[in-house]
């Protein structure tokens, strides 16, 4: 199943539907500001534990989630002072955050030192999605794990579609992963290159 979405405006009724599809432990593909991500609502284990076979992936390897914007970021993660000042600064935008979870994050969305990443994509498909929702969403990207993401939402249908409940094609996209910083300790690393600018962290 396959929705056109306008990454300008929304529609309200597709957004809802999509929602909907979510809360009943649905799998979906949909665009952010870098790549389609696979999403699925971050309290649903069930819904989780099909993306990590659907990529393949390692289950030692917590995935992303989105938040709708900076106030809902500190609900799910300790953010000091100075690590709030990078993300005012960055945010929304093609930026992943590493930082310390709060015990409103799922045991297996964090790693073993009980930290996340956390993106607020300057994208208004997602962003609507988690605000309808009420709260995050997981972010991984679209394709098996180790491999290139898939940026078409023909080919993500056509790849995927039998294994997921929803692909919403909001365009072809760049097809550029997120710039990942972490923010812990109050120091500040880049642990992968991607589309957001980097050199102001360095």
């Amino acid at each position: 199943m396959i929705f056109r979405i306008n990454p300008s405006n929304p529609q309200k009724r597709l957004i809802d539907k999509a929602v909907d599809l979510l809360k009943e432990g649905g799998v979906i593909a949909y665009p952010t500001d870098t790549i389609y991500g696979f999403g699925c609502d971050m309290y649903n284990k069930k819904a989780i534990q099909r993306i990590y076979q659907i990529k393949k992936r390692d289950p030692q390897k917590p995935f992303s989630f989105i938040c709708s914007d900076l106030k809902n970021i500190s609900l799910y993660a300790q953010v000091t002072n100075s690590a709030y000042k990078i993300m005012k600064r960055c945010l929304p935008g093609p930026y992943t955050f590493i930082l310390p979870g709060t015990k409103l994050v799922p045991k297996i969305m964090t790693t073993k030192r009980k930290t996340v990443g956390i993106r607020v994509p300057d994208n208004n498909i997602c962003l609507a999605l988690v605000r309808t929702l009420g709260h995050p969403i997981i972010s991984t990207s679209v394709g098996l794990s180790g491999r290139e993401a898939l940026s078409d939402p023909s080919l993500i249908e056509e790849t995927f579609g039998s294994q997921i409940d929803l692909t919403i094609d909001g365009g072809i996209l760049a097809n550029q992963p997120s710039t990942i910083i972490s923010l812990l300790n109050e120091e500040v690393v880049v642990i992968r290159e991607g589309l957001g600018e980097f050199s102001q962290f360095l």
